[in-house]
């Protein structure tokens, strides 16, 4: 009877080991918005770290958070970094690429809850009468994000924070109040 039952829980981890391996080694999400500003205008709000607080939905997850810029006080170079609550964790923001009104690419390095280096990127495509700004987060799936992304959705839980965000970076851009 003992040997049938650890038979069966040696199926069962051996089916959920190949089940968490067969994951996709990589992820990405993205969310864009349309915003009624010249692309200069918003570009500045995000190629700037210093502005993040006013539009970044994580700012609002713990405002006692301690927060450190060092670099450049904008563009390539600068780094925001942070410790805070369990919502926000410990990490740090290093921007990498700075092609104004058009392009900024930044590596994010997670510390806390758990370690892991991921690439954001915002897309700015100007129309006739808005700005299209995308925010694409990208980066590689070890063993244990692709077991913790059997149980949490990470495209739903991050995307719906860049959404957000996506929504608090045009009300401030559009000139009314930001969530």
């Amino acid at each position: 009877m003992i040997t049938k039952i650890l038979l069966v829980l040696a199926v069962l981890v051996a089916a959920f080991l190949i089940v968490v391996a067969i994951q996709p080694d990589e992820f990405r999400v993205t969310r864009s918005a349309s915003i009624t500003a010249p692309p200069a205008e918003i570009f500045a709000k995000v190629n700037n770290f210093h502005q993040w607080e006013a539009w970044s939905p994580w700012a609002k997850l713990d405002p006692a958070a301690r927060n450190t810029f060092s670099g450049p006080e904008s563009g390539v170079g600068s780094v925001f970094s942070w410790s805070g609550n369990s919502e926000v964790g410990e990490g740090s923001m290093t921007l990498l690429e700075s092609r104004p009104d058009e392009l900024i690419r930044i590596r994010l390095d997670f510390v806390k809850p758990m370690q892991g280096t991921n690439e954001v990127e915002f897309l700015f495509t100007p129309g006739r009468t808005h700005t299209r700004v995308t925010w694409t987060m990208s980066g590689k799936n070890n063993f244990v994000g692709k077991a913790v992304g059997l149980v949490m959705n990470c495209d739903k839980m991050v995307g719906g924070m860049f959404e957000k965000g996506l929504a608090n970076l045009k009300a401030l851009s559009e000139g009314k109040t930001a969530e």
